[in-house]
């Protein structure tokens, strides 16, 4: 089917951007407070983000409760950019969760929502949300859950997808396939892998959407405007210095990168130091945090 209208608007608006998988500044104990956030949000699109993608795994928004969810995405779109959702997850919702958070952020004037990946049929999920919410969605292929490619076929031909995040982490081979099925498509090709970032745009990635940029902003936007220009060294310059950054902060335990992101949020001055917590995550070792600091 032809991609509808909306979610023509949304690629087009996303495309050769910087989505921001957004932090959602909380306190040790979980505790939100969407005044600290809004202006985490500001600092984040100050700072070169084109887009804010919250709630998303980075936002850690699975965990958060409606009323939580609904007042982060009102202060995100004071931001003045584009704001995506992420919806569903891992709750016990599954497609009705995920259909719910859509309607939400729908209600709330969010620009489009990412999909997580849910158990059961793909294809279906993303009909359900996109008939309940009409908003342009991102469909996901991430590496904890990867779909195949004949799902993926028929996801990326669905008319309210504006695009596919993958976020593979180290399957070269399989994110290289759904970059060009995404593109084969007509739909937006959007990296999410931190690991694998100057790559992924050599593979055909059209735009960016990763938690990396939930702090060092202006490091993760250098590599696109570099990719954008003739300037090889440049590139390759900036492309360097995004992979010591990645190298310091997805690693093993990899759900710790959450943490690691809100220490150097911190450090930047982005959040409150004692806002800069991930109750959601591992416990990390000690001296993890200066050895992060220190990338």
């Amino acid at each position: 089917m032809p991609i509808d209208a909306r979610a023509a608007g949304l690629r087009d608006r996303l495309r050769g951007g910087l989505a921001a998988a957004a932090l959602t500044p909380m306190t040790r104990a979980g505790e939100v407070d969407l005044d600290v956030a809004e202006t985490y949000f500001r600092r984040l699109a100050d700072s070169g983000a084109d887009a804010l993608a919250v709630l998303a795994h980075t936002g850690r928004g699975p965990f958060l409760p409606a009323e939580v969810r609904a007042g982060v995405i009102a202060r995100a779109r004071r931001a003045g950019v584009p704001v995506i959702v992420g919806v569903g997850g891992t709750r016990d919702g599954g497609e009705a969760g995920a259909v719910a958070d859509a309607r939400m952020a729908a209600e709330l004037g969010a620009d489009g929502v990412l999909v997580f990946p849910e158990p059961g049929d793909r294809v279906a999920l993303h009909e359900a949300v996109w008939s309940a919410a009409g908003l342009p969605m991102i469909a996901f292929d991430l590496y904890t859950n990867p779909c195949p490619p004949a799902t993926l076929r028929r996801i990326l031909g669905l008319p309210g997808v504006a695009g596919l995040k993958t976020a593979l982490l180290s399957d070269a081979m399989a994110c290289q396939e759904t970059i060009a099925l995404t593109l084969e498509a007509g739909r937006l090709a959007i990296t999410g892998e931190d690991r694998m970032f100057a790559a992924s745009l050599l593979w055909g990635a059209q735009a960016a959407l990763v938690g990396i940029a939930a702090a060092s902003v202006e490091t993760t936007a250098a590599v696109l405007r570099a990719y954008e220009g003739a300037d090889l060294r440049g590139f390759e310059k900036a492309a360097a210095r995004l992979d010591r950054l990645a190298a310091a902060t997805f690693t093993a335990p990899m759900e710790g990168y959450v943490q690691r992101m809100a220490w150097l949020a911190a450090a930047e001055g982005l959040v409150p130091g004692d806002r800069a917590h991930d109750p959601y995550g591992p416990a990390l070792p000690d001296g993890e945090r200066a050895r992060v600091l220190a990338w």
